[in-house]
């Protein structure tokens, strides 16, 4: 008899534990709408899927924004990860949410920004395992990011984008969004290939390398600082023009104001097709003949820092500054 009635016992509180789930699901559902200035914070959730230990990181954030009080909403994507019901798409977190999450690395981050499409509202990156150039903090401090986003303590660091169009046959045929770099690269040859480049309309320079980037000031500690390009800190109003293994060593990154409008375009037809990259997605074959646009996207990137957190303190921790 009591074996039976610990089973019913446990049955019970299984029922319970469910129908609380339940409600809080529809709770957030209900409040994943135009919030008011009276309604709770609803934060929307992205993770990354195929990071080890990302599961985890979704479930702890998830319960330490709602022991806040806070109606955490998961994109399709994520909500998959924990049965797949309540999730809605990232595509509408502009209209639905207050602020996004992001869980996983610097590379989630980027993929979340294509995803996330014209998000005008912070963005948070949890990095799980380390601090990255774009996160504010890792899958460790998930409760003080909690307790940080619903009293408010955070800024957001404002960063530019870049809108790349491709011209063929003298036709705009698409436009990306980057918030790293765009790069115009060799393809299946192993040989040197020609680029050209002007700023302006201005004839810049006639490159030989494996490729051209333009970066932005976030790109900078990215592909373009691998190249050899330089550190900019993210609020200055420029672009980098760093060439890639250029046959030269006289040419140089190159940096310029982020109200001009770069064109670059492959020169030669004996290297083959070139590859185009918007953030090291979106591979596109480039042609002789085509041409690429590059300029300041009317849209841009609203990274939440927590208080403790600076642009300074990444770089010293990512690059290992040690000083004397």
């Amino acid at each position: 008899m009591a074996a039976g009635k610990d089973a019913r016992a446990t049955v019970a509180r299984a029922s319970l534990l469910g129908a609380i789930r339940c409600q809080s699901l529809l709770a957030c559902q209900a409040a994943a709408r135009p919030l008011d200035s009276s309604a709770m914070l609803t934060v929307g959730i992205l993770a990354n899927p195929r990071m080890t230990g990302a599961l985890q990181a979704l479930l702890a954030l998830r319960a330490a924004l709602e022991a806040r009080g806070c109606c955490p909403v998961l994109d399709l994507q994520t909500a998959a990860m924990v049965g797949g019901a309540g999730g809605i798409p990232a595509s509408e977190f502009a209209r639905r949410v207050d602020l996004a999450a992001v869980l996983g690395g610097d590379g989630t981050m980027l993929d979340a920004l294509s995803r996330l499409g014209d998000f005008a509202k912070p963005v948070a990156g949890i990095n799980i395992g380390r601090l990255g150039f774009l996160t504010s903090c890792t899958d460790a401090e998930l409760d003080a990011f909690a307790a940080a986003v619903t009293e408010g303590r955070f800024t957001t660091s404002v960063r530019s984008l870049l809108e790349a169009t491709i011209f063929r046959a003298g036709r705009a045929e698409r436009s990306f969004v980057a918030l790293n770099e765009v790069a115009l690269a060799r393809g299946e040859t192993g040989r040197l290939v020609a680029v050209r480049a002007s700023v302006n309309g201005e004839l810049l320079n006639h490159y030989r390398a494996d490729g051209l980037i333009v970066a932005t000031p976030t790109g900078s500690t990215a592909y373009s600082l691998s190249a050899g390009g330089p550190l900019i800190e993210p609020a200055a109003a420029v672009f980098v023009i760093t060439p890639i293994c250029p046959h030269s060593l006289s040419q140089r990154s190159l940096v310029l104001a982020d109200d001009a409008v770069v064109e670059i375009a492959p020169e030669a037809a004996d290297g083959g097709p070139m590859l185009f990259t918007a953030d090291g997605r979106d591979t596109t074959h480039i042609e002789t003949g085509d041409r690429i646009e590059v300029r300041k996207s009317l849209r841009s990137l609203r990274l939440l820092m927590l208080e403790d957190r600076s642009f300074y303190q990444a770089l010293r921790q990512k690059l290992r500054w040690q000083g004397l």
